[in-house]
């Protein structure tokens, strides 16, 4: 037999026994949909092109896909596939909507990368798993969690704990805190205060600031005025904004380190990790991508590769068999040891880095720090306090 008829006879052989198998039904796919925001604020060009550290600068599919593309070998060798659609959300009632419509077409999960108040919606018009890729909001972790709801993104909890701890680890033990005008920047401060409390660190002062057209209010934005008057080890920004903190470093009275959303910053991910298969992680999506992976892409990401980790398991039977492939499958964030989700409040135990911009710092949970069971958990709210009062 020639070398062109037998490469023609295994062909034909391995097409007849992919055809069989398919037509045995022995592919498990799992339809999974991406609810996105439309037209996301976050994404708008000039906040991009400003790079704050922390803020998500690309959508959240382009994570996702990468993690798929990347698992097709996997899939294949088991059978298995991932069947992925993005649908666009341009309010809450249009999230909810679109929820209940990829309910009925067959999808098993849902990856939600939402405002806090439109996830809930996602979460209560369906019976299925629901993956949250983006929201920090410690309000979903807490009286708000919901038993099929999953979490990626580091909580802001876990966070702060990061910084704290590290701060506790170079003995910063007094802290000036700088807190913005929003919302948001109040939740956040709070959040920061419970954390400093957690490890016995001091709040010398509290000061608010206000970045104003208001020639009346320019003091508000003076870092040299806000910085004045205290003796301190280290500065907290709250920042949600971004604009007042990346301007902050080396303008305060004190020479001393800032913290929190400029300076030293707690992230999910930094694009200049050099440990645990971190670089190969990196080039691989900014290839796809064509932009630096950021803490938002990597948990899009791991949303990626939970999929395929819960459709390898190859559960069959009601959303429930998904909901429990998800929460016992065990997956490799390229982080450091093996991740997993919380059980009292669906969030990924995670490693937090520590980062300037330029590179990883440190890590979180700090060397040396102890826990029962999980030295993971010393992020974020751990089971004792029974922050989250849903049974799963």
């Amino acid at each position: 037999m020639t070398w062109s008829a037998w490469c023609l006879c295994v062909a034909l052989l391995l097409a007849g026994s992919t055809s069989a198998a398919q037509a045995a039904g022995a592919i498990v796919t799992l339809k999974a949909t991406l609810i996105s925001p439309a037209d996301d604020p976050r994404l708008e060009r000039t906040r991009v092109e400003r790079h704050y550290l922390g803020h998500v600068e690309g959508p959240a599919s382009d994570g996702v896909q990468v993690a798929l593309d990347e698992a097709q070998f996997e899939l294949q060798a088991v059978d298995a596939a991932v069947a992925l659609s993005k649908q666009p959300a341009d309010s809450l009632e249009a999230a909810r909507t679109a929820a209940q419509a990829a309910e009925r077409a067959g999808a098993a999960v849902l990856l939600v990368d939402l405002p806090t108040d439109w996830t809930l919606a996602v979460v209560d018009a369906v019976k299925l798993p629901v993956v949250n890729v983006g929201d920090p909001a410690d309000r979903l972790r807490e009286k708000d969690c919901r038993a099929r709801l999953f979490h990626i993104i580091p909580s802001e909890r876990m966070r702060a704990d990061a910084l704290a701890q590290t701060l506790v680890s170079r003995k910063w033990s007094k802290v000036l805190m700088l807190v913005g005008p929003s919302a948001e920047d109040q939740l956040r401060a709070a959040t920061a205060q419970a954390s400093l409390k957690r490890y016995g660190l001091q709040v010398v002062a509290t000061k608010a600031f206000k970045l104003s057209g208001d020639p009346r209010e320019r003091d508000l934005a003076n870092p040299l005025l806000l910085t004045a008057g205290n003796a301190y080890d280290v500065v907290w920004v709250v920042d949600s904004d971004g604009e007042f903190a990346r301007g902050l470093p080396y303008r305060i009275v004190l020479p001393r380190p800032v913290v929190g959303d400029a300076g030293l910053v707690a992230l999910a991910w930094q694009a200049q990790f050099e440990r645990y298969g971190a670089p190969q992680v990196s080039r691989r999506f900014a290839k796809a991508a064509g932009r630096p992976m950021t803490a938002a892409d990597w948990s899009a990401w791991m949303a990626g590769k939970a999929l395929v980790a819960a459709v390898t398991a190859a559960p069959k039977g009601p959303a429930a068999a998904w909901a429990k492939a998800l929460a016992d499958t065990p997956l490799d964030g390229s982080k450091g040891g093996i991740l997993t989700f919380r059980p009292w409040d669906g969030q990924l135990r995670q490693t937090v880095l520590l980062s300037d911009g330029q590179g990883v710092i440190s890590q979180a949970p700090v060397d040396g720090l102890l826990h029962p069971t999980n030295v993971l958990d010393t992020l974020g709210g751990d089971a004792p306090e029974k922050l989250c009062k849903t049974t799963r």
